[in-house]
């Protein structure tokens, strides 16, 4: 408990040597990719946070998020924390890097997908970015928006620079089996490539005529793909929503699912409640997404705390087992672009 609670100034100095280096390639430390813990933002395509999605590449955060909508009612993917209909967005839909903060904003995740790609161009041999995709209602394959559309889309924008389930799984049955086998290749391995989490949103979790949520709907496609031997095409890794004691990946019936999740996500403060043993994802090579970090007794400012305060939440996160911890300190880069060891 002494080190999950640790605040020193030694745990403060260890985290600030980790993040020297460039924006696009900060220093990291030596290891797998799943034994350090880096820092997110939440909802990174806000141009309250960022006037351009370039901006938050460019931040050296290791996870950033956006929301997206799929329902009939709109076009395409659209990009918007609350608007379902239109886009909301600092993507610009740039083709080249000179193109990243001098075209028109408000676009959808094509654009967010095509500005990753024009800045991958320019950093080739960026550190490893993680894009946290919230399905705010869903997939909506009958429209032309489900997985394989989505993985379609991804791969037609992004190609070889995303790092997928197929890659992982290589030479296994399953992504489980994969992991607790061999592990997440290390951090220098995945330099230059994005990984991509996807979590059910918060109008699909509330909406009770939705029965395939997201996370379910995503591990059947992994599953069907493995089966046709394609698994390659894919694009992500969902995520178990919500922070739970013991394996949350019972809460899926169809145990032949369970195998496919391998990333977690929720709440921090409900990690490190008593019960929750979060050594239980590390042991198992599993990733942890602690969001809210900021929220963890003692409560700290969810977008300003200073350098110190935050990155001893990050150390004591990172104590607790956490892969990512995710907050709103976009205005903290060198916070943003930290890493430290897991577990310690």
């Amino acid at each position: 408990m002494s080190r999950t609670r640790c605040a020193g100034a030694a745990a403060v100095a260890t985290a600030v040597v980790l993040a020297a280096g460039s924006p696009a390639g900060a220093a990291q430390p030596a290891g797998s990719y799943g034994a350090t813990t880096s820092v997110g933002v939440h909802n990174a395509y806000e141009k309250t946070k960022y006037p351009y999605f370039a901006d938050a590449l460019d931040s050296g955060a290791g996870l950033v998020e956006l929301d997206v909508w799929t329902n009939a009612v709109g076009k395409s993917w659209r990009v918007s924390h609350s608007n379902p209909f239109g886009n909301n967005s600092n993507c610009v839909n740039a083709a080249t890097a000179g193109e990243l903060r001098t075209k028109k904003r408000d676009q959808d995740l094509g654009g967010c997908l095509a500005d990753m790609k024009a800045w991958h161009d320019a950093h080739p041999g960026h550190r490893p970015v993680m894009v946290k995709v919230e399905m705010k209602d869903g997939f909506n394959d009958k429209g032309g928006r489900g997985p394989a559309a989505f993985d379609a889309l991804v791969r037609a924008k992004l190609g070889d620079a995303v790092y997928g389930p197929g890659d992982l799984a290589a030479g296994h049955r399953d992504l489980d089996e994969a992991v607790r086998a061999d592990g997440w290749p290390a951090r220098s391995a995945l330099n230059g490539k994005f990984l991509f989490e996807l979590i059910p949103g918060t109008v699909e979790e509330k909406n009770p005529l939705d029965k395939l949520w997201t996370d379910r709907e995503y591990a059947i496609h992994l599953k069907d793909l493995a089966a046709q031997g394609k698994l390659k095409q894919s694009t992500a890794f969902p995520a178990v929503h919500g922070a739970a004691k013991g394996d949350p990946r019972t809460r899926y019936a169809d145990a032949a699912l369970r195998p496919w999740f391998v990333v977690f996500d929720g709440d921090a403060a409900t990690y490190l409640k008593d019960g929750v043993d979060t050594a239980w994802y590390d042991s198992r090579h599993y990733l942890l997404i602690m969001t809210d970090a900021h929220q963890v007794p003692p409560v700290i400012d969810g977008t300003r705390p200073t350098e110190a305060q935050a990155l001893a939440r990050l150390n004591q996160l990172a104590a607790a087992h956490g892969s990512i911890a995710t907050a709103d300190w976009y205005p903290l880069p060198k916070v943003l672009k930290t890493v430290v060891p897991r577990g310690k």
